[in-house]
């Protein structure tokens, strides 16, 4: 292995603890990024680099999709769960946990709704849920499904939502908290005073400041994390 292959063993593995990426690197079968981590959401991606999502841990993707968020976490030895509202999705996820050899079951995946989750209360050490919650239908669907992420999440474990918000664009209101974004579809949209309410009303903490991208002249996309007071 050369000097440059050595330091980039060091780097990567600085990042990635755990991963033996020199023995693949020397083996010539070096992952790439994407490989690794799948179309990983950023913000996801950042609470693993700094240690808040790691291997051994029970990771719940409530609304899961084809399994974006989970690749890592599936290599990297994480109990993985997933529930979705598309079984497509859901067999997808399943397909990738037996092709990387995880030896999960296949009751860890599951087809269902968030908001009658059918996981036992305080399951989870992290609860992920990534541009779900503002596809409710109004404010009674949304913290139906917020509670039942609650329910799920152990004391001390951290709940991670990224969701469309008021936070930095104006939208033109249909009724109550849905609005019209940039595409024609209708969200249920939170603004930082709701978000910071229920934050006080869960007796939450909360991990970081909110963070909000805005897309231009499209929507906004707001990361909020919490962690459950034990």
């Amino acid at each position: 292995m050369s000097e440059f292959d050595d330091g980039l063993w060091k780097a990567t593995n600085a990042i990635c603890p755990g991963y033996d990426q020199k023995t693949e690197m020397m083996n010539g079968m070096a992952l790439s990024i994407q490989e690794q981590f799948g179309q990983i959401d950023i913000y996801v991606f950042d609470q693993i680099l700094r240690g808040n999502i790691a291997p051994g841990m029970r990771v719940l993707d409530a609304g899961c999709g084809y399994g974006r968020n989970l690749v890592h976490l599936l290599r990297e030895g994480c109990e993985v769960f997933a529930l979705d509202l598309d079984g497509d999705g859901v067999e997808h996820v399943k397909q990738l946990a037996a092709s990387l050899r995880t030896g999960l079951s296949a009751d860890h995946f599951q087809v269902g709704a968030i908001e009658q989750m059918p996981f036992p209360n305080a399951f989870a050490d992290i609860v992920i849920c990534s541009s779900v919650l503002h596809f409710a239908r109004d404010e009674e669907h949304f913290r139906s499904m917020l509670a039942e992420l609650w329910r799920v999440l152990r004391p001390g474990g951290m709940l991670f939502c990224r969701l469309g918000s008021r936070i930095g664009m104006e939208f033109e209101r249909v009724q109550g908290g849905l609005f019209v974004v940039g595409d024609g579809s209708e969200w249920f949209l939170v603004d930082e005073e709701m978000l910071m309410d229920l934050t006080e009303e869960m007796n939450a903490v909360l991990v970081d400041p909110l963070k909000t991208t805005i897309v231009q002249d499209y929507r906004c996309m707001t990361t909020w994390v919490l962690r459950k007071r034990r």
